[in-house]
């Protein structure tokens, strides 16, 4: 495989992060986040090399590889280890056999009816931060929430952007938007979409301010944005039912001590595929 297109697999993978396509986008995202945090931008690196490597040393789908699908997973366990860990050699160690475990249940989870989206980052971060806590090779990093007496509009819709790839950084939020914006201008219609109803529905319900200004509320509702992305109206229905669902999912988790990660976004947008699957099996059969 040629360097050239190697590199362009790898770019890929980091856009797959936000369920696109674009060598582009791939770059703006990992500038965003090397701009941020040079230790966290490594780490998104290492993990979409594992990733990668592992799905060419075991053969998997050529064309499905080319696309950065293999890609992605790794890159967000990276960027989840090195935020919750710091980057140290455990880290390091900890990410990569992370991101090997991610293009395996990748590559498992290619054959199910729903698509895998994050599922294979969440399931491999899980399971690699509870080995790690449980036999205390690292501590937790405590989380450190933004001083929150007043809503600020865009630093929550900024980081509501970037906290789809740990990044609590207004310019980095802004810096990935654009990478959004670059590939698809409808997706960067759902994804303001998704971090905007995650400000307003969080705020109606008096969620605490602080983890509404972190942008917590609204990053799942992103991913959730995109991937109904569409120019139909009924997509708009189906992105906003998913967002609202995912708000709820993360404040119960987040209540129950559960690190999230983008299982709201998984979850609900699943739930809402398969109720669409049902209404219109339901409606055909009335027609038919």
């Amino acid at each position: 495989m040629a360097i050239r297109n190697f590199t362009e697999i790898i770019f890929r993978g980091i856009s797959q992060i936000f369920l696109l396509n674009n060598v582009i986008t791939g770059i703006l995202f990992l500038a965003g986040a090397f701009y941020n945090s040079w230790p966290i931008g490594i780490g998104a690196v290492i993990g979409v090399l594992a990733g990668t490597f592992t799905a060419l040393l075991l053969k998997y789908k050529k064309d499905d590889i080319n696309q950065g699908l293999y890609g992605y997973n790794g890159a967000l366990v990276g960027l989840a280890t090195v935020y919750f860990f710091g980057f140290n050699m455990p880290s390091v160690i900890t990410l990569f056999f992370g991101a090997v475990l991610s293009s395996i249940i990748m590559n498992c989870m290619t054959t199910w009816k729903l698509p895998p989206f994050t599922a294979p980052f969440i399931i491999s971060t899980w399971i690699v931060m509870a080995i790690v806590l449980t036999l205390k090779i690292m501590p937790l990093k405590a989380a450190q929430l933004p001083d929150a007496s007043n809503l600020e509009i865009i630093p929550a819709l900024s980081r509501g952007i970037g906290q789809v790839m740990f990044q609590e950084n207004i310019f980095t939020g802004i810096i990935l938007f654009v990478g959004i914006l670059v590939c698809s201008r409808i997706s960067s219609f759902y994804a303001l979409l998704g971090t905007a109803i995650g400000v307003v529905v969080a705020c109606v319900c008096s969620f605490p301010l602080s983890v509404i200004t972190a942008g917590l509320f609204g990053f799942n509702g992103v991913l959730c944005g995109i991937a109904f992305s569409n120019k139909k109206w009924s997509s708009l229905i189906l992105a906003t039912a998913s967002i609202v669902i995912s708000i709820f999912l993360i404040y119960g988790m987040m209540n129950l001590g559960i690190i999230t990660l983008t299982s709201p976004f998984v979850l609900s947008t699943w739930l809402v595929l398969l109720l669409e699957k049902r209404f219109k099996s339901i409606f055909s059969r009335r027609l038919g």
